[in-house]
């Protein structure tokens, strides 16, 4: 995954489409017969160098000819399977086993089935189903990037040894949500050429939707069909623990699985309590007895120069862990290192989704109490922006030693990563944790009902809200804009907008239709996030209430000079404002800004002139 440094649940139109289908599939006697293997990998001749690797977890693989060797083992460990191969494979292995389900959580843009695979000790199929049990349910879900497809192949061995194998009881007292390919169309525009920083496999899929949308980019504004389904699914089969398999890019280091989540000063503290001090522990010691180096999700503050430390993540509601930080679900985001061998990380990720499994199954009550605690805080004040500080405590990075050399093909100077481990003692680590702008806690938002769009995004989050019978008059705050800046480009399809703020208590008149969004609900935290228009990822930053920036009324010369005349006749104090204007040397030889000064000060501007249109409300 690459970085810049830098839910009562409204079904949406969008969502009607994402019904849940179930797999009935001719019931096959065994697996498909093993494939040729592969073995090169085009792009590992300019690749940085590795030394070999071995370690325990090498005993969870089969061998090409063994019964139910998954499409993975069967090419020896450097392929992965399309997504029919994928598909044909898993329905196999559903239809031979009684605690599998495969369920459709819809259907992508070119018409392919998001499959999930449902696994539980009573083979059940539906939510209502699940849920009923009692159990925590962990959702995971491999191949959001689909070129990053670790996930995938890790999952299937695992489903395969749960219902083949001696790993039933992984099951006693949890429930596996698998979705093996999230991005499913860009996973078919597949090559070997794909991903050129990654060491396999042979070949691999591509990044961006067939709309060419970056899905962990999408969480919040939730445009990509594939994430409203999602979403929608995370509504419906609502998951207690929730994955998110990457793989990394950037600078070389020794770990090949490194993972993180929320922090302590973000919206969900008793998660990050539960992740930080009963997850992470335990999933990094059964990682380490299985030879593999976990460690802690951080990036380099400059990928040429290693002293200048490290940067702990404090991601924004648009991906998958900041997602989860505002909706209190417990989200975990893992990002294998490109660099590593694609069997090396795919066991790496086995031994994590394993452990995963344990760890929630024995912790269960305490991390289910965590989640109700984040749910019901409804802090009186929140923090929708955040700025960099440096911590007190430094940080011992198990990297990897290079040199910086003068590129002939550049011009500049580039890094020669020599594979050979070192360790950086006590690097600085920035985080983007300190408070910058902080807001109190309406009791509600109003939004009026000609902003549909609008309303359709919260709803598919499922926010809760309530539609006005009747029209309403209430007193409320509201945001007052000025001086917007636009984004130059675009970006995830959007215009982008921040804009400075100074917000006004008025006295609105609320049609019928329009919807009350209220705060103090699970998902109230989310709602000011989506709605406060300075959050990082709030719908008013994704453009979608650019049309309030469009003047569409004007005056005449010829009408405004007249109309001044009187204003300042009828009303002295204006004169005396006007001729403090004046002492501005720039406004007072500008005469289209004198007249148009006069014209904001009249009772024919328009009032609703980049003013917001969502309101707060003490009520």
């Amino acid at each position: 995954m690459r970085r810049f440094l830098l839910a009562s649940l409204m079904v949406s139109p969008l969502l009607i489409c994402s019904t849940f289908t179930y797999a009935n599939n001719a019931v096959p006697t065994a697996p498909q017969e093993p494939a040729e293997q592969i073995t090169h990998l085009e792009n590992d001749s300019i690749l940085p160098p590795i030394h070999p690797w071995s370690g325990a977890s090498e005993t969870l693989l089969l061998s090409a000819d063994q019964p139910w060797a998954t499409p993975f083992e069967q090419q020896g460990y450097v392929s992965s399977p399309n997504y029919h191969d994928t598909m044909e494979w898993l329905d196999k292995l559903v239809d031979s086993s009684d605690v599998l389900q495969k369920v459709s959580i819809g259907k992508s843009p070119q018409g392919r089935d998001i499959w999930m695979i449902v696994a539980s000790q009573d083979g059940v199929s539906t939510a209502q189903a699940l849920s009923d049990n009692g159990k925590a349910t962990v959702l995971v879900q491999a191949g959001i990037h689909s070129g990053e497809i670790d996930g995938k192949d890790a999952g299937m061995m695992l489903l395969r040894d749960i219902s083949h194998r001696n790993k039933r009881d992984l099951l006693e007292n949890v429930n596996l949500l698998f979705i093996p390919i999230f991005s499913v169309d860009a996973h078919e525009r597949s090559s070997k050429f794909n991903r050129v920083n990654q060491r396999g496999p042979i070949n691999m899929g591509w990044r961006t939707t067939a709309n060419n949308l970056n899905l962990n980019r999408d969480y919040a504004k939730g445009d990509a069909l594939e994430m409203q389904h999602l979403i929608q699914a995370i509504n419906i089969w609502q998951p207690d623990l929730y994955i998110d398999i990457h793989v990394t890019d950037g600078i070389d280091y020794q770990y090949d699985v490194t993972f993180g989540y929320n922090v302590a000063q973000g919206y969900s503290p008793s998660i990050f309590t539960w992740l930080d001090s009963i997850y992470r522990p335990a999933v990094e010691h059964a990682l380490t007895e299985q030879g593999h180096i976990p460690g802690q999700l951080v990036f380099a503050n400059d990928n040429t120069d290693m002293t200048k430390g490290l940067s702990l993540w404090n991601p924004s509601p648009r991906f998958s862990n900041g997602y989860g930080d505002a909706r209190h679900l417990p989200t975990i985001l893992i990002e294998n290192h490109s660099l590593k061998p694609y069997k090396q990380r795919v066991l790496g990720t086995y031994v994590t989704l394993e452990q995963t499994l344990k760890t929630v199954a024995k912790n269960s009550t305490k991390l289910k109490s965590a989640i109700n605690e984040d749910k019901y805080r409804n802090p009186s004040e929140l923090t929708i922006s955040w700025k960099s500080e440096t911590l007190a405590e430094g940080k011992d990075f198990k990297g990897i030693d290079y040199r910086v050399e003068q590129s002939p093909i550049s011009g500049d100077k580039v890094v020669r990563w020599t594979g050979e481990p070192k360790l950086y003692e006590n690097l600085p680590i920035v985080a983007n944790t300190k408070a910058d702008i902080t807001v109190t806690r309406p009791v509600a938002y109003y939004i009026p009902p000609q902003w549909t769009n609008v309303i359709e995004r919260l709803s598919l989050h499922g926010i809760r809200m309530t539609r006005l019978n009747k029209p309403a008059s209430i007193t409320a705050q509201q945001y007052q804009f000025s001086d917007p800046l636009f984004s130059s480009a675009d970006y995830e399809g959007h215009q982008t907008v921040t804009a400075t703020t100074a917000i006004h208590k008025i006295n609105a008149y609320l049609p019928a239709g329009s919807m009350r969004i209220p705060t103090d609900q699970p998902l109230g935290d989310l709602a000011m996030l989506l709605l406060e228009p300075q959050a990082e990822d709030s719908l008013f930053y994704w453009g979608m209430f650019n049309t309030i920036f469009t003047r569409t009324e004007y005056i005449e010369d010829y009408a405004v000079e007249p109309l001044a005349a009187k204003m300042l006749l009828d009303n002295p104090a204006l004169q005396a404002e006007f001729d403090q204007a004046l002492k501005d040397p720039d406004f007072a030889k500008d005469s289209q800004a004198r007249l148009r000064w006069f014209y904001q000060r009249s009772p024919y501007y328009d009032n609703e002139y980049m003013k917001y249109p969502v309101l707060r409300a003490s009520k």
